[in-house]
């Protein structure tokens, strides 16, 4: 399985609204330039919500196509519908991705065996290793360790990214789910305790940022070299906080790029820019970290 920093990647719009695959591209050299172990297009940070099935399918294909293999493609696709997760995931296997990241159903919340029956529904219908994706922020429901732990035996199904916020949780999931169950932080705040007990990673949004140390930070998480990681977590909290708390995801992150001339300061309703005192917070954080 991945190890290490996989970036959860936004997807950078044109003023009109358009995809800049451009910028994309741009995007993700810097990625693979700076070290990362991976690339997540087309989730949560990537405003998969917003973009319709061919543009979903375009994203993916084109960040494959990007990558040239040089790092592994795990796409998100993910929906609330079942037969559309599977259509996404079919699309994303036919594009040539690596794996497949599905949030967990939101909005009808569905009970555990709903959940289960889900999951295990995409993984009948693809070859790809998937990823469960675990955020009850978002979707309004959390999937229980128990229910973690009966799809660790679905072929295909290979681990979890894990955004409850709580440790308890990962640990009884890791006692349940077995050694096999690959498990990721998908908070970045978390990505010290839930390494260190034995994650194999993070899938990150500050390393759409600082590729460089974001993934020298999780490389070290790897290596068992605590005392490092646990030093350069304390220096990553104030810029990891502020794209994690002055607004909802991705708007701090797509405007920390913006600033700094990676992208343009663009989003798709019902998404907009930070309001000016948050943007001008965000700013100091990046000039007291030396992001210009």
């Amino acid at each position: 399985m991945w190890t290490g920093c996989l970036t959860a990647l936004i997807t950078p719009f044109q003023a009109d609204g358009a995809i800049d695959y451009d910028a994309l591209g741009a995007l993700v050299e810097a990625q693979i330039a700076g070290g990362v172990q991976g690339l997540v297009p087309c989730g949560s940070t990537g405003e998969a919500a917003t973009l319709t099935h061919d543009e979903h399918a375009a994203v993916v294909r084109a960040v494959v196509e990007m990558s040239r293999r040089r790092v592994p493609v795990i796409a998100g696709t993910g929906s609330n519908a079942t037969a559309e997760a599977v259509r996404l995931t079919r699309d994303a296997e036919a594009a040539g991705a690596d794996g497949a990241l599905l949030i967990s159903p939101y909005y009808n919340k569905p009970p555990q065996e709903g959940i289960y029956q889900h999951y295990a529904a995409v993984a009948a219908a693809t070859r790809l290793p998937i990823l469960v994706y675990n955020i009850p922020g978002r979707t309004g429901s959390n999937i229980a360790p128990e229910t973690l732990a009966r799809l660790a035996r679905v072929p295909h199904v290979a681990g979890v990214k894990e955004a409850s916020g709580s440790m308890d949780h990962v640990l009884a999931t890791m006692a349940l789910a077995g050694p096999d169950f690959a498990i990721y932080s998908g908070d970045d705040g978390m990505t010290l305790p839930i390494m260190g007990a034995g994650g194999l990673g993070v899938i990150s949004v500050t390393s759409n940022l600082i590729p460089e140390r974001f993934s020298a930070f999780a490389v070290a998480l790897s290596a068992g070299r605590h005392d490092e990681a646990r030093a350069e977590a304390v220096r990553l909290q104030p810029l990891v906080h502020a794209l994690m708390t002055l607004d909802v995801n991705p708007i701090p992150i797509k405007t920390a790029l913006a600033m700094t001339g990676r992208c343009q300061e663009s989003f798709r309703l019902p998404l907009v820019r930070m309001a000016p005192e948050r943007r001008e917070r965000l700013g100091e954080v990046l000039g007291a970290f030396g992001i210009r």
